[in-house]
C-alpha cells in the first residue's frame, strides 16, 4: 500500500535531492559551501523575532538547507545570482527562496505541509 511519504522519508529525498543539487553546482560551473541546514525551533523563533525567518521554519523539520555560491572566486549575494540553479532545483521538485516573497536565493527546500 502506498501513501503520502511520511516526513522521514521526505527528509530521506531531500537529502539525496541536496546531493544531487551540489553535484549541478559543479556541473554549472559554481563553487559551493554549505550555509545553515539544521535549525533548532528556539533558534527559528529569534530569527522571526529580528524578522530573518519564519517560525514554522523547514530548516527545523532538516527538509531545507542554505548555499554559499562563488564564480571564479566571488561570493554571489544576491538572489538572482542563484537562478539558474534555482530553476533547475524547481525542475527537481524542490522549493527555492528566490520565489519567496522576501526573495532567500540561497535557500533550497523540499514542501512539506504546504511549507517551502
Amino acid at each position: 500500500m502506498t501513501g503520502p511519504l511520511t516526513l522521514r522519508q521526505k527528509q530521506s529525498k531531500f537529502a539525496l535531492m541536496f546531493a544531487a543539487l551540489l553535484h549541478q553546482t559543479d556541473i554549472m560551473g559554481y563553487s559551493v559551501t554549505l550555509g545553515e541546514g539544521y535549525r533548532s525551533p528556539e533558534e527559528a523563533q529569534r530569527l522571526a523575532g529580528l524578522g530573518k525567518g519564519i517560525v514554522n521554519s523547514l530548516h527545523c523539520l532538516r527538509m531545507a538547507h542554505d548555499i554559499n555560491l562563488f564564480k571564479e572566486g566571488a561570493y554571489l549575494t544576491k538572489s538572482e545570482d542563484y537562478e539558474p540553479l534555482g530553476i533547475w532545483w524547481e525542475s527537481q521538485g524542490g522549493s527555492w527562496g528566490g520565489r519567496f516573497t522576501r526573495q532567500d536565493g540561497n535557500h533550497f527546500s523540499l514542501e512539506h505541509d504546504n511549507r517551502k
